[in-house]
């Protein structure tokens, strides 16, 4: 199987590490995947294009310069001529469109995934709007959590098109990283908090960082790190000067090193206000961290609270500082609820779990483009064998 992987990264996350996770358990067997990274020219990243490429993974930018570039739309056309894609596999409502437009006549096989649809500005709410309708054309559409199932039925896709795959992470990494981000930050002596995800409102970072003004009256030598960029940068540093807290707390943006930060972290938070299931908590647990994680999307199918984790409310710094100052006090605690987690990846999260689901996946989409490519001759030739 010959899968064609087409995204526009805005850096590395969720997504982007479903995409590496699988393209390394595929080319590890009978498979090839291959990688189309958009080269966005109002805002280009290529860490995800950068990695694949590191690692062996082949990888092509499509040039794009917004709107609906038709460039685009044909060097896709392109890919999948030239990779031999038994399979196009869409990420996010931008590649689902250009996808869509690039190959709704050709019979080729369309899945897409559904990460997570954001709904917090009105550009989101629009792209939502034509990603739901573009989507019902797709053969097959995978959900990562029951609440991005509800949302698509909610839209009117049928049933029967969608898959529910949870997200699996390669465990490799972590199992040889070193705390080493810890030493680079200098803070060997100190206990670290961090929080890793998108800098944007449905990730609750605000939240965290109240928290953590609330932790350092308490404990001022803990210290606090957020890992990941975004459109809300530039107000979590200001609230972070007017909490008083800038002596406490590192912005480290994007890192090409996540086994490294999260094995220098003592506690990790999930303060989102909505998710899926987020790939920064499996890559926590597989990290064997203690995580403390408010209760939305697929949260609680992985932290069972007191058992693999601590669940909190959203919007209420309060309790989730009680929470981090619980855990930094109890070591013991900490390590029960790491070992815990950690099992639980091992045993339902793994890379190969989900290539294994997602190849299933391919086949179907595969079978039913067959079927309605079988349709589409018998429509085009009468009873005598003549083309109509």
């Amino acid at each position: 199987m010959r899968v064609l992987h087409i995204i526009s990264s805005g850096g590395m996350y969720g997504a982007e590490a479903v995409i590496l996770n699988m393209s390394r358990t595929l080319n590890d067997g009978p498979h090839r995947s291959t990688l189309g990274v958009f080269l966005n020219s109002s805002n280009p990243n290529l860490q995800l294009h950068e990695s694949a490429t590191r690692e062996g993974i082949e990888s092509h930018l499509i040039p794009c310069t917004g709107r609906l570039d038709r460039t685009a739309i044909r060097r896709i056309r392109e890919l999948a001529a030239q990779t031999g894609a038994d399979v196009v596999h869409a990420h996010g409502y931008k590649a689902d469109l250009y996808v869509y437009f690039a190959l709704r006549g050709s019979n080729l096989p369309l899945v897409s995934t559904c990460h997570t649809w954001y709904n917090h500005d009105p550009k989101d709410r629009f792209f939502g709007i034509v990603d739901r309708f573009v989507l019902r054309s797709y053969g097959n559409i995978v959900a990562v959590s029951e609440g991005v199932r509800q949302d698509l039925l909610g839209a009117g896709v049928r049933a029967d098109k969608i898959s529910m795959i949870q997200n699996g992470i390669d465990l490799r990494a972590f199992d040889r990283a070193s705390a080493v981000v810890k030493a680079e930050l200098g803070l060997n002596d100190h206990s670290l908090v961090g929080l890793v995800g998108r800098l944007s409102s449905e990730k609750g970072v605000d939240i965290f960082l109240t928290a953590a003004a609330r932790v350092l009256n308490q404990l001022p030598d803990a210290k606090f790190v957020v890992v990941g960029d975004g459109p809300d940068r530039a107000n979590l540093e200001a609230l972070i000067d007017e909490l008083g807290i800038r002596g406490s707390v590192r912005m480290l943006g994007r890192r090409d090193d996540m086994p490294a930060v999260y094995a220098s972290l003592d506690v990790m938070v999930s303060s989102s206000r909505r998710e899926g299931l987020p790939i920064a908590i499996l890559e926590g647990m597989a990290s064997r961290l203690p995580l403390i994680a408010t209760p939305v999307g697929a949260v609680p199918t992985v932290i069972f609270d007191g058992h693999t984790g601590v669940l909190v409310r959203a919007e209420d710094p309060e309790l989730l500082a009680t929470k981090i100052i619980e855990l930094l006090q109890d070591d013991s605690q900490r390590e029960r609820l790491g070992s815990a987690a950690r099992k639980l990846v091992e045993e339902q999260f793994s890379a190969q779990r989900m290539t294994a689901d997602y190849l299933n996946v391919y086949e179907a989409a595969t079978v039913k483009a067959a079927k309605s490519r079988t349709r589409w001759w018998k429509s085009s030739v009468d009873p005598r064998g003549n083309s109509k």
